[in-house]
């Protein structure tokens, strides 16, 4: 059996889990608190981050690599177009979400609302909070730039960028911080991703001590 080593409101962890769902990989799904640093976990990545995917003898690390690797071993249904000029492109936005968006939404919103509490290191910090909610609404804009132009958010086909920007949002949609109400458009494309069959362990998702907000799960939200 397969196995993935992640933490719910990771969304590195939620990138790997779509496109492992989205390719109909089975994954038994264990969850690592790995900021606690356990000995076996850091045998599996020295690193001590999530994910971490377990494949027969191959324990792999990184999300980005795992999901081309994924694409490399499972190259149906695709994730990454064929020519060179549309996977610069998708490639580049995955960058931009796991990097940019990451640092500046995900890792200020759910790093202080959530991950403070959940590792004990203490309140969040205002001035965090408050910067992340302003540079959302500048990444729901770009999007929108994004989608006025394409059907999905690299082209016309969906593709890797489209797991890795649903993976930061919904982290943030788990604890209400999405104005939903700013872009109807994005709020259309991110739609069409939560209806796909993929997304439908992450809909299940449970933080202990951090309740679903009642459209969390709701596919018409």
């Amino acid at each position: 059996m397969n196995r993935l080593y992640h933490y719910p409101l990771s969304p590195f962890s939620r990138k790997v889990r779509l496109s492992l769902a989205e390719k109909k990989i089975e994954v038994e799904l264990v969850e690592e608190r790995y900021w606690e640093k356990e000995t076996d976990f850091l045998r599996r990545n020295p690193a001590g981050k999530v994910p971490v995917l377990k494949m027969g003898n191959r324990t792999m690390a990184d999300s980005t690599a795992i999901c081309e690797y994924l694409e490399e071993v499972t190259p149906q249904p695709a994730l990454l177009p064929r020519d060179a000029e549309s996977r610069y492109e998708v490639r580049r936005l995955v960058a931009w979400f796991d990097d940019k968006f990451y640092r500046e939404c995900t890792e200020k919103l759910v790093g202080e609302r959530v991950f403070r509490k959940v590792m004990g290191t203490g309140y969040p910090d205002s001035a965090n909070v408050k910067s992340g909610s302003k540079a959302i609404k500048y990444h729901l804009d770009y999007m929108t730039q994004l989608l006025d132009q394409r059907r999905w958010l690299a082209g016309n086909d969906m593709s890797l960028a489209d797991f890795a920007a649903a993976a930061q949002l919904s982290c943030l949609d788990y604890i209400s911080d999405v104005d939903w109400n700013r872009s109807e458009v994005v709020k259309d494309w991110y739609a069409k991703i939560k209806s796909r069959p993929a997304f439908r362990s992450l809909l299940a998702d449970q933080v202990p001590g951090f309740p679903q907000p009642a459209h969390y799960a709701d596919l018409d939200f």
